[in-house]
């Protein structure tokens, strides 16, 4: 009601029923709600300002206005210029790439000279099932697999990963996870869209995580040597979302 000029507020307060007042208040608070709690960095394209919103259920100052840019997003470029992430410093490296962003594959295509990207449904440079990748043995540094775990059988996923990495290589990969929680939430009666938005957080998603995916995926032939947090002032600068992981996890050597 503040941001009606003085004479129409005044109007306004005399003539509306006290309804359409409560129902107006109502309306301005929640859009209030809504509003950018603070300007942000993206460290992905440089812009400094407000970030959007995004998602179901909303979340504030998610999305840069600029590239599109999301928290996952931002976090996973912050621990990569930070030399967090073993293999990204060599642009040599052979890397692939799941279900690629496509904010990070315009920037991985710059930085290494041997990248590829992978989808089954999706555009990509190949068409892979990740429960069943049909590439050799020991082709690949470095395997990006952002928020696709969740969608596939991870215990046949992990296990093809792990077969398709060099001796050395790693797996970088983020998951929608609760850590409070000691395992991970499976329901193999949720077999509807709705269903899935509801136990899983989206309508493709068939698990939501616990603190036991370290060793679920460990099981498939990796050690966890990595983990990167969004935390303290990071996550007031570039938006980001409190205690999310990038998690990177090294080959198995085999004698």
């Amino acid at each position: 009601v503040r941001e009606i000029n003085s004479p129409i507020k005044k109007v306004a307060i005399k003539i509306l029923p006290q309804t359409i007042k409560n129902q107006i208040r109502k309306v301005l608070s929640v859009r209030s709600k809504l509003m950018p709690i603070a300007k942000r960095e993206c460290n992905i394209c440089g812009y400094k300002g407000f970030f959007g919103r995004f998602g179901r259920p909303i979340r504030l100052d998610a999305s840069c206005p600029s590239c599109g840019a999301l928290e996952r997003h931002r976090l996973l470029m912050l621990a990569v210029s930070r030399g967090e992430i073993k293999n990204f410093a060599n642009e040599n490296s052979q890397v692939l790439h799941f279900a690629p962003e496509k904010i990070l594959e315009a920037k991985f295509r710059k930085r290494f000279n041997n990248y590829i990207t992978a989808d089954l449904y999706a555009e990509a440079d190949l068409v892979l099932n990740l429960e069943n990748i049909n590439v050799e043995d020991e082709q690949y540094d470095v395997i990006i697999a952002n928020h696709v775990l969740e969608h596939v059988d991870d215990k046949k996923a992990s296990s093809e990963l792990s077969r398709i990495l060099k001796k050395g290589g790693v797996l970088v990969c983020q998951v929608p996870i609760v850590e409070g929680w000691n395992t991970t939430y499976e329901n193999d009666a949720i077999n509807t869209n709705d269903e899935r938005w509801l136990h899983f957080g989206q309508g493709d998603h068939v698990r939501f995580y616990g603190a036991d995916f370290r060793k679920r995926i460990c099981a498939g032939g990796f050690k966890l040597i990595k983990e990167c947090t969004s935390e303290g002032i990071d996550v007031i600068r570039y938006g980001l979302s409190r205690g999310e992981k990038v998690f990177v996890f090294e080959k198995n050597q085999v004698n």
